[in-house]
């Protein structure tokens, strides 16, 4: 499953600029690149009881995860001090000066403000962001080229300025309408908006990032074993849920994720995974999926989304109102309803997105363990020794992706949203209810 899915949190994601930017894809392979399990190579004969790594990757493993660490480091700090930098220097209150002197209405100068303050938060992050995809061609985990690579850049900055003038109009206009009640207002017209987000969000946004078709259509084989998994859990997901991403023009990695809600709800699977596993892997992999998918993981997901918007927005309310007498003159802002508050109000939902990293990170890494147990018991009886194929999926996945066996437990609890490869392989083989007469957790 995606991280709550790109536009499940799209909105989450644009409130806590800088700092979400700053550290979203920090880690060189970031710990959201361990994520839905993927597929084996080929089977071993000896049992994978232990995720290791041979010395040679081992150390660039630890390269990676050292140089990942830093930059989580420096790219945090960096987005403080970028968003503090424009308050300071007056920017946004600039782009307000001129926003007020070209348009007579709220909506047509947020279409000024807004972008403007978006293109220079991305342009100054986009050094960053260039070194670690140089970094992931470096080491062989991506392939794409500049040119496109630079293209999505330019189509996120684009989505992202389109939902954001929207969002910060909305905010605006209501704390001008209603002081005290602005950000239960904003909370409220934000459901729906989410919602809209993670429904549109399969059949709009990603395919402007990556190809899609239906699994059905290249691998009709493939297809038919799935079915048998998919009945074995009492469920039925059409093939028409099920599409494959040709994720082979960027990446050599694997993975395969859940994405979309009501119509929109569907299964997919990278043709990396397909084009390097097993079709026992590849039911291990979509079982996982099916777990996300049977769980209601993105339900639940967008429950905690909103859970934690409320809380946040309430916070931000209490501090802004606080915060705003002690720093208006020194940051050009004339009261809470200006255009030039905005980036004080990036600045706190940051720090408080700081600060509740890893209350999301333990919750998505949840949702991922139980989606293993999911993927375990629905292809128990159908692999072949299924724990082995699932331990041994996790161990090339560890491989492709460079994964570092040793991780810091302080770096997995605040950053990692998937559990660490050494876990997962482990579980894999000591996950056994049928051998010790229990009743499996999900597939009875």
């Amino acid at each position: 499953m995606k991280s709550l899915t790109r536009t499940a949190l799209m909105l989450l994601v644009l409130a806590l600029l800088p700092y979400a930017t700053a550290t979203a894809q920090s880690a060189v392979p970031s710990p959201a690149g361990q994520s839905a399990p993927s597929t084996a190579l080929a089977a071993t004969s000896a049992p994978t009881v232990e995720y290791t790594l041979p010395s040679d990757k081992l150390a660039k493993a630890k390269t990676l995860y050292d140089l990942g660490g830093t930059l989580r480091i420096v790219g945090t700090i960096w987005g403080f001090v970028v968003i503090l930098g424009i308050l300071y220097l007056g920017v946004v209150a600039r782009f307000r000066d001129w926003a007020e002197k070209a348009a007579k209405y709220s909506f047509l100068q947020a279409m000024i403000v807004v972008p403007l303050f978006v293109i220079v938060l991305n342009v100054l992050r986009w050094p960053l962001d260039a070194y670690r995809q140089s970094i992931r061609l470096q080491y062989g985990l991506a392939v794409q080229h500049w040119g496109s690579w630079f293209g999505d850049q330019l189509k996120v900055l684009a989505i992202i300025s389109i939902v954001l003038t929207v969002v910060v109009w909305f905010v605006i206009w209501r704390i001008r309408r209603s002081p005290r009640w602005w950000w239960f207002q904003s909370w409220l017209a934000a459901l729906p908006f989410i919602l809209f987000l993670a429904v549109i969000e399969p059949m709009v946004l990603d395919p402007l990032f990556d190809k899609f078709e239906p699994l059905g259509k290249t691998n009709p084989q493939l297809v038919q074993a799935i079915e048998k998994v998919t009945e074995r859990g009492g469920l039925s997901i059409p093939p028409d849920r099920m599409f494959l991403m040709k994720a082979s023009e960027k990446v050599t990695t694997l993975n395969a994720y859940v994405t979309g809600l009501g119509p929109s709800k569907r299964v997919v699977v990278w043709d990396t995974t397909i084009q390097k596993a097993s079709t026992p892997e590849t039911l291990f992999v979509y079982g996982h999926e099916m777990g996300h998918y049977v769980l209601n993981h993105v339900l639940i997901g967008l429950a905690a989304l909103a859970v934690g918007l409320f809380i946040g927005l309430y916070v931000l309310y209490r501090i802004a109102n606080w915060m705003l007498p002690r720093v208006q003159q020194r940051w050009h802002i004339r009261e809470l309803g200006d255009w030039a508050v905005v980036p004080m109000l990036f600045l706190i939902f940051s720090v408080l997105g700081f600060i509740a990293t890893p209350l999301g990170s333990t919750f998505s890494r949840q949702l991922e363990h139980n989606a293993d147990v999911y993927g375990l018991e629905i292809t128990h009886g159908i692999n072949a020794n299924s724990q082995e194929v699932a331990a041994h999926t996790f161990q090339v996945l560890g491989e492709l992706s460079l994964s570092y066996p040793y991780p810091s437990q302080a770096v997995v609890f605040w950053y990692y949203d998937h559990p660490a490869i050494p876990d997962r392989v482990r579980f894999a083989h000591e996950y056994d209810p049928w051998s010790k007469g229990e009743a499996p957790k999900y597939v009875k």
